[in-house]
């Protein structure tokens, strides 16, 4: 028969090691929307570029270089980075808690954070002269 206090240890144990891949599938489905997201945007301009050919019979000239291939494979990069992070940051997590040892570390959360903002800033940038 088996220890009631040693049944909860084990089952709170499994539990941490759940939220972890949970977390972690998290992390996978941001990163897949990041590269889908990047894979669009790409699409999209060649859509439009393709477009302009079927009514127009020419391409359509702009003053303007634009930048949507660069922000979408960008997007794609990013994605892929983060789901390189969040592997990483899933094994270290997998190992401290099987010393029963876990420090918590927000750092790929940051590192997101900073990127999508300096992401946003410049799409803003890219954005505000066609208004």
């Amino acid at each position: 028969m088996t220890d009631s206090n040693t049944d909860q240890k084990n089952l709170a144990k499994a539990s941490d090691h759940l939220a972890n891949e949970r977390t972690f599938l998290a992390w996978i489905r941001t990163a897949i929307a990041a590269m889908g997201f990047g894979f669009v945007v790409v699409k999209f301009s060649l859509f439009v570029k393709q477009l302009s050919l079927v009514f127009t019979d020419k391409p359509i000239v702009s003053t303007s270089k634009g930048y949507s291939g660069a922000i979408g494979i960008s997007l794609v990069c990013l994605g892929a980075l983060i789901a390189v992070l969040s592997f990483l940051r899933y094994k270290r997590i997998e190992k401290s808690l099987k010393n029963n040892e876990f420090y918590p570390s927000s750092r790929l959360i940051v590192i997101l954070m900073l990127a999508i903002l300096f992401g946003g800033f410049f799409l803003v940038l890219y954005l505000v002269p066609n208004i």
